[in-house]
């Protein structure tokens, strides 16, 4: 059974930073592309970033271009998100996820992924 565990969730100040990290367990994800949604109270959720299947290429929503660096280590199975110079806006639940091998290509789309973790909660205090 795949599983998508995320950790590092929590309340920092405006201009602080928060590093996420997600290891994906059952199943190979070396071939496949990874990425970070979130999703605000009342909001849809929406594309953070993504990293196709060997970090060659990545994807950035414009909201958090040169503040946010996604990264991934195959051999561990992890993906992470570093945030930095957080905002109130980045307040969310994050999610990561994952698209079902072989499609590695770094996707925006959320219908994309076929697994998905089950969140952890970002809150950004002015």
């Amino acid at each position: 059974q795949v599983q998508l565990v995320e950790a590092g969730g929590g309340l920092v100040q405006a201009g602080g930073s928060l590093r996420l990290s997600c290891v994906a367990s059952g199943g190979t994800f070396s071939r496949a592309s990874m990425g970070w949604f979130r999703q605000a109270p009342g909001k849809e959720r929406e594309f953070v970033a993504a990293v196709n299947w060997n970090s060659a290429s990545t994807a950035y929503a414009d909201s958090v271009k040169g503040r946010f660096a996604v990264s991934r280590d195959n051999a561990k199975n992890t993906l992470s998100l570093q945030m930095n110079n957080l905002k109130p806006e980045d307040t969310s639940v994050y999610y990561c996820t994952a698209r079902a091998p072989p499609y590695g290509g770094a996707a925006t789309e959320a219908k994309l992924y076929k697994y998905w973790g089950q969140g952890t909660q970002v809150t950004i205090s002015s």
